[in-house]
């Protein structure tokens, strides 16, 4: 049997839609088919506390975020399964979440419009093992909304560096000193124009900090951090 020619409702009942933070089966009203509705409404958004702090960490002209999350949290799963689960369409989705709320926020702060969407990128053997960068999954996403070129490879990660997740500040940034290079058919282009620097989540801002040094050194007009989540 053709599994293809199964009809909609058939495929359901076989293989039901479930939240990949519960496991529990989604019901068919629900928005969408990767967690419910109630489990999205409970992710915290960042407050001003966490505002003040995301612009503490960053060198960038502006910084939005969208989530709050804690190690072991419903927004922790989402986020393990976004980057080693393979799932490129659930950042997709995020994506869209994330730049819906995203406009609101360059609309209220009059913002000028931004010429290029472009990922933090992954080093060439972790895109090998995971078969994607995350951070491209939210950009596509993203720019369903915003409709801004999207450029996945305007910045190179050219050595590898080691996981972030047990080092201290100092030592994350030590660890991706020199880490990102410009693409050199892109050096002319960036030159005055307004940049959206998209990542999945940040911790202390070093990787960030370290992708915006390079865009400002080609001479970029601005550069708009983004993430998902906001570690706290």
């Amino acid at each position: 049997m053709n599994i293809t020619n199964l009809t909609s409702p058939v495929i359901d009942f076989i293989f039901p839609k479930t939240s990949v933070i519960s496991g529990i089966k989604l019901h068919e009203e629900n928005s969408n088919q990767y967690l419910s509705d109630d489990e999205l409404k409970s992710i915290p958004l960042i407050c001003n506390e966490d505002k003040a702090d995301l612009h503490e960490k960053v060198v960038s002209d502006h910084a939005f975020s969208l989530f709050a999350f804690r190690e072991g949290d419903d927004l922790s799963k989402l986020i393990y399964m976004l980057k080693y689960g393979g799932m490129k369409r659930l950042g997709e989705y995020l994506g869209k979440l994330l730049s819906a709320e995203l406009q609101k926020h360059i609309q209220s702060e009059e913002l000028i419009c931004f010429d290029y969407l472009i990922p933090v990128p992954l080093f060439k053997t972790k895109v090998r093992e995971r078969g994607y960068n995350q951070s491209d999954c939210l950009c596509k996403g993203m720019n369903e909304i915003l409709k801004i070129k999207f450029i996945p490879d305007l910045i190179t990660r050219v050595r590898h560096t080691s996981t972030q997740t047990m080092l201290s500040k100092e030592e994350r940034m030590k660890n991706v000193e020199d880490a990102f290079e410009l693409k050199k058919k892109y050096i002319t282009h960036i030159r005055g124009k307004r940049i959206i620097l998209v990542d999945d989540v940040i911790t202390t801002g070093s990787t960030l900090n370290e992708a915006v040094k390079i865009l400002k050194m080609h001479e970029c007009a601005e550069v708009l951090v983004c993430t998902l989540a906001m570690a706290r």
